[in-house]
């Protein structure tokens, strides 16, 4: 079974139905969290800590978070060590949030992204692995920069 945890506020609700549904039909089960009723909103700096909080702890491996413009979720899942948030706004750019720099959160805006699209969007994200089609040089160096990167996020989380 595929699990993924995902989220949205007010702004980002059609989206994450509309990509929460689709999901569960392709035999994701699905944590919802934040607004589960467009007439009891949650906002996204309350939404994205709970997702960010059981990627970090390993609960799941993905999550999705949508607001109005995927930026507000990304930049508070991004305050969580080991939490790698990325908008995207492009097919390919899910494609190489995880390919290249192994993103760990999907984040998308609601007023931005049609609703197939962030369908669309989300498949790529989560049926795409870190280094997946790149050439065997290239998946050497990302995956040294990648344990780089942690070293940073460690350097600047513990550190504090």
């Amino acid at each position: 079974m595929k699990k993924i945890i995902i989220g949205s506020d007010k702004s980002g609700f059609y989206l994450k139905e509309a990509v929460k549904k689709s999901l569960i039909e392709d035999g994701y089960e699905i944590e919802d969290c934040g607004t589960l009723d467009v007439e009891s909103p949650y906002p996204f700096h309350q939404v994205a800590p709970i997702v960010a909080k059981k990627i970090q702890d390993k609960e799941y491996e993905k999550g999705i978070l949508c607001c109005g413009t995927g930026m507000g979720m990304a930049i508070v899942a991004n305050k969580f060590k080991g939490v790698h948030a990325a908008v995207v706004e492009s097919i390919y750019a899910a494609e190489k949030c995880r390919a290249i720099n192994d993103a760990n959160v999907l984040t998308m805006g609601g007023w931005i992204i049609a609703e197939n699209m962030g369908i669309d969007i989300a498949k790529k994200f989560l049926n795409t692995d870190f280094t997946e089609g790149l050439e065997e040089w290239r998946q050497d160096f990302l995956k040294k920069a990648r344990d780089e990167v942690k070293k940073i996020e460690a350097d600047n989380f513990d550190n504090k």
